[in-house]
């Protein structure tokens, strides 16, 4: 009598392969949500120099609100950042330029809160509530 061979993976097998995927996952997802925050944050970045130059092109016209396209990041798709102009007053030079993380947005509970740009060039952020605010070089990825 001949007995068949059958292939399969032993429970301790299947049990290191389990831990393996598990250790993965442990240090993958976390790594891969701050790069995902990172990118949107440099999208924003951009979107705001975007929007200043076109404020700075507008300036004879008077425009005071962003055309659409420029008015979110992405300029297309479902939006991350809203962007508006604020107002001018004694310390933006003239103009100042916000990107705010929609309300129901991945990014509503980011650190670095709003995304501000000035005609002076002044780059900052703000947070709203009792939130601490990294320093401007983290958020903006320049540290």
């Amino acid at each position: 009598m001949t007995r068949q061979h059958t292939w399969a993976f032993t429970l301790l097998e299947l049990m290191i392969a389990l831990a393996i995927a598990a250790t993965l996952v442990v240090f993958a997802v976390p790594s891969y949500r701050n790069h995902v925050a990172r990118t949107h944050r440099i999208d924003a970045a951009s979107a705001l120099y975007r929007a200043a130059q076109f404020v700075e092109r507008a300036a004879s016209d008077g425009a005071a609100t962003l055309p659409p396209g420029l008015d979110q990041t992405p300029q297309f798709g479902t939006p991350i950042y809203r962007l508006q102009v604020l107002p001018a007053d004694d310390t933006n030079g003239g103009y100042s330029v916000e990107a705010a993380p929609i309300d129901s947005g991945p990014m509503r509970d980011d650190a670095c809160g709003a995304f501000t740009l000035d005609a002076t060039g002044l780059r900052g952020n703000r947070s709203g509530a009792s939130r601490t605010v990294p320093a401007s070089g983290e958020c903006w990825n320049t540290s």
